[in-house]
């Protein structure tokens, strides 16, 4: 009996002294946890086999964070690229020399035909951003867009 005594103390002093440590034991719930920044706006880009993106255009206002919904109506392959047009050129050239090179970036989403990927941007500055499809042959192809943002 002495024994389940003090395991019963112990327990509750070491509960009692982590909620002493946390000053106060609520969870935080609803509120954005991990490193992606919230979206104030939602925008469905559409990627088709005719090497298109629509809308190709997109404005947006500085200091909105966007997520982008990439769907891939097409039978083929195809990803969402952001970068300078040098970068994605260089980039594009790499993959005609590699194409089953396999990508896990921040600024870029790849989606197999009938599927959907999602990408989350802040835009700060004013100005505008490439994107592209670094697919072979899709970016020579022209499969590529721009955001305005003002």
């Amino acid at each position: 009996m002495k024994s389940i005594l003090f395991a019963s103390t112990l327990i509750l002093s070491t509960v009692t002294g982590y909620a002493i440590a946390d000053g106060n034991m609520s969870h935080k719930m609803g509120q954005h946890t991990d490193n992606t920044p919230v979206a104030t706006r939602t925008i469905t880009i559409d990627m088709t086999d005719t090497m298109r993106f629509t809308p190709s255009t997109i404005s947006v206002k500085r200091g909105e964070t966007i997520k982008f919904i990439v769907k891939n109506s097409g039978q083929i392959k195809h990803e969402l690229v952001f970068g300078d047009i040098k970068e994605l050129k260089e980039h594009a050239a790499m993959m005609m020399q590699t194409p089953h090179m396999q990508h896990n970036e921040p600024n870029q989403v790849s989606v197999s035909p009938g599927q959907s990927g999602e990408l989350v941007r802040t835009f700060d500055q004013a100005g505008t951003f490439d994107f592209a499809c670094l697919e072979p042959g899709h970016f020579e192809a022209k499969m590529r867009g721009t955001v305005v943002v003002k």
